[in-house]
């Protein structure tokens, strides 16, 4: 398992190198208001559908969920993306026993009220159109484990170019009052909904 790692110069250069990527490659980064429980940590889940997911949601953090940043990433993008440990990223390997550390781990995170985690419960990249989605069972343990000492925000992020040459990037996002689930059914039929409403006002905004 690879673990994050405290460098405030490498720390320093993630946050000014994430600035400038959303402003070179980004028109706007939208996200609605939600109260933030600062007695608590955030499990922040979220979708996949590119690259650009962890970069908006660690800005998104920045200006408004203002957590330590952590992020449960696949070993084999840890291993390519190195840097990313100095940004709170730490691995899992779904194919070894190694996994449960990761979980754990995460889990600890959560019972810190200044963490935040960041999970992509789809566990690969799927298209941003997609209308339902399958989470992987993983993220239930660590909600388990954790034993409600967070707070479960749902982002449901969407990017439209419209008639911009930069893209515009939606996060919608909403703040789970009962996070004690006890399937991963559960808690994807209740991300569905939020999905599902993120999706229907997101079709509606017309430029």
């Amino acid at each position: 398992m690879i673990y994050p790692k405290k460098n405030r110069l490498f720390k320093w250069m993630v946050h000014t190198y994430v600035h400038w990527l959303t402003i070179r490659h980004f028109k706007e980064i939208n996200f609605n208001d939600i109260a933030v429980d600062s007695s608590k940590s955030v499990l922040l889940v979220a979708n996949h559908f590119s690259v650009w997911d962890t970069i908006i949601l660690f800005r998104v953090n920045r200006k408004l969920l203002k957590k330590k940043f952590h992020i449960m990433m696949l070993e084999s993008t840890a291993l390519k993306e190195p840097f990313l440990k100095y940004a709170g990223g730490f691995s899992i390997n779904k194919k070894t026993r190694d996994m449960v550390n990761s979980l754990d781990f995460a889990a600890e995170l959560l019972r810190e009220p200044k963490n935040l985690v960041l999970i992509f419960p789809q566990g690969k990249l799927y298209s941003n159109l997609i209308t339902e989605v399958e989470f992987e069972k993983g993220i239930i343990q660590v909600i388990k484990k954790a034993a409600g000492n967070f707070q479960l925000i749902f982002a449901a992020t969407f990017m439209e170019n419209f008639d911009n040459l930069k893209p515009v990037a939606n996060v919608h996002l909403v703040s789970v009052t009962d996070n004690n689930f006890n399937t991963i059914s559960d808690l994807q039929q209740a991300y569905q909904q939020h999905y599902t409403k993120s999706r229907q006002q997101q079709i509606q905004i017309v430029k």
